[in-house]
């Protein structure tokens, strides 16, 4: 079993197979029924095999049932994210040379915005809502194979944390195979309930998190919008799993704490991270509130995405990303003196490349079929991956090579901060480290630098250190590094005149 569209095919058309964002409850075989349907319905309006069809949306049942019924009809499926700017949305759009859009404006009214601008109109509806699409626009399709191997299932656009968006292309095999070894890799079956609150657009929500549950015979539990209270809640009412970025852990957290409470959480049994780099301050802490190990992963839009994970037999205490999954090999190319190199990845999870950018192709994955990631990372003892930060991020200060996440980690430790971003800047033929943080009580730049001469060799710390109210992020709450200097450049300017 291939395609993407078979995902259910093994599941008991009884067993829940959805918990809507409205309390609204589907089975499987409510949810083949309404695939069925919203696929005849998209191929009387005019969607053809090897067209993309764009899902702007936010997490809810319709996003599942349209990421089925697109790819059984072999279009690709784009999603976006409703958050997204209307430049956003439209720079897809016109890249992806999209036949047509789609929306769910129950579950959000940001793509019921979207849908009032490109003037869409009801073409049909489900148990789970209105089938609101977008008119068909004149473009071409791309070609179709008979090889899942071969044939894009889904068109992710990056949110990237250093340049611009790209539309990666994930066949029907990266996706199965992702949805396979992430569902057993974390033992997930019928009894589990998973928490979808990180937004579905993204790859890790799309496809280790729905994809995978579907595939296992899960339950999905779509959330539209994040709210620690309402994460809570979930718990309290039975969901088994939640994979999630590190902040929304922290600020669950921090919320808990405001209430003098502990969780309510009779049956969850498997907490993960991943989108993020997850700071040890917050995994100790995390784990301490909820009495559970909080699995760590790696993996990219361009892998499908997984790479590595922590394994519920074997939790770790320290921050390694986990151990290879199933058929994935890692390369640390060109290591320095301490091992550490960029990570290249090579498997059935590695993208069939670019759309409609066959150089950036040709630069990420060599004739050999390795990736290369960007990612600076080494291996343990035992094979477990660190990753250390973006190559593009390395700074070098004074000719020592500075990773960011090490500066991050030591200043989380601080009883002030909340959270930290480290960020190079060339200046005079060398490289500044700048910090900018989030306090929880006043704090002065000189007091950090300060405090962290006990704790990093003289060259790691910052020259500079900034109190900000707010970091620029991806919808997953993932920090956009690479916006920093922008947004902050009053701050830049006002150091430079000093």
């Amino acid at each position: 079993m291939q395609w993407l569209d078979e995902l259910t095919k093994g599941a008991d058309a009884h067993l829940p197979a959805i918990i809507d964002f409205d309390g609204s409850h589907f089975t499987y075989g409510q949810l083949e029924d309404m695939v069925a349907t919203l696929a005849e319905i998209l191929r009387i309006h005019g969607v053809r095999p090897g067209d993309r069809v764009m899902l702007v949306s936010e997490n809810c049942a319709t996003f599942a049932v349209a990421v089925l019924a697109v790819t059984r009809l072999r279009a690709w499926i784009t999603p976006a994210n409703a958050r997204q700017s209307v430049e956003e949305v439209e720079a897809i759009r016109t890249h992806s040379g999209a036949r047509m859009a789609l929306f769910t404006p129950e579950a959000s009214e940001n793509s019921a915005v979207h849908a009032r601008r490109m003037a869409a109109s009801k073409i049909g509806r489900l148990a789970c809502g209105v089938i609101l699409a977008s008119q068909t626009y004149e473009v071409s399709a791309e070609p179709v194979t008979t090889d899942p191997k071969t044939q894009v299932a889904a068109l992710m656009y990056t949110t990237g944390t250093t340049s611009a968006p790209k539309g990666v292309m994930l066949t029907h095999n990266n996706l199965m195979w992702n949805a396979r070894v992430s569902g057993q890799t974390r033992k997930l079956g019928p009894n589990d309930t998973v928490l979808a609150v990180l937004p579905a657009t993204h790859i890790y929500c799309f496809s280790s998190g729905i994809c995978a549950a579907l595939y296992a015979g899960a339950t999905i539990r779509f959330m539209p919008r994040f709210s620690p209270q309402a994460v809570l809640d979930a718990f309290a009412e039975g969901i088994t799993m939640m994979p999630a970025v590190p902040q929304m852990y922290q600020a669950i957290v921090n919320h808990l704490k405001s209430l003098g409470k502990k969780p309510s959480a009779p049956k969850l049994r498997l907490i993960s991270s991943g989108g993020a780099p997850l700071d040890p301050a917050w995994k100790k802490g995390i784990e301490e509130f909820f009495g559970l190990p909080l699995h760590n992963g790696y993996g990219l839009t361009e892998t499908s995405p997984g790479v590595t994970v922590t394994r519920p037999e074997r939790p770790r205490d320290d921050v390694s990303v986990g151990e290879l999954v199933e058929g994935v090999e890692v390369l640390i190319d060109q290591p320095d003196q301490s091992g550490v190199g960029e990570v290249l990845i090579r498997g059935p999870n590695i993208m069939l490349g670019y759309y409609r950018n066959p150089v950036a192709t040709a630069e990420a994955v060599d004739q050999d079929g390795w990736f290369h990631s960007g990612d600076l990372g080494h291996l343990g003892v035992d094979g477990e991956l660190y990753i250390v930060g973006r190559r593009k991020e390395l700074i070098i200060r004074s000719g020592f090579n500075v990773y960011p996440p090490e500066v991050e980690a030591m200043l989380t430790r601080h009883p002030k901060i909340l959270q930290a971003a480290v960020i190079g800047r060339t200046v005079s033929g060398d490289e500044q480290i700048l910090a900018f943080l989030l306090v929880n009580s006043p704090l002065a730049g000189d007091e950090v630098k300060f405090w962290l001469r006990d704790h990093l060799v003289a060259y790691k710390i910052p020259q500079h250190v900034f109190v900000v109210d707010s970091f620029p992020t991806a919808p997953t709450g993932k920090i956009l590094k690479h916006k920093l200097a922008t947004v902050y450049a009053g701050l830049l300017e006002a150091i430079d005149q000093q």
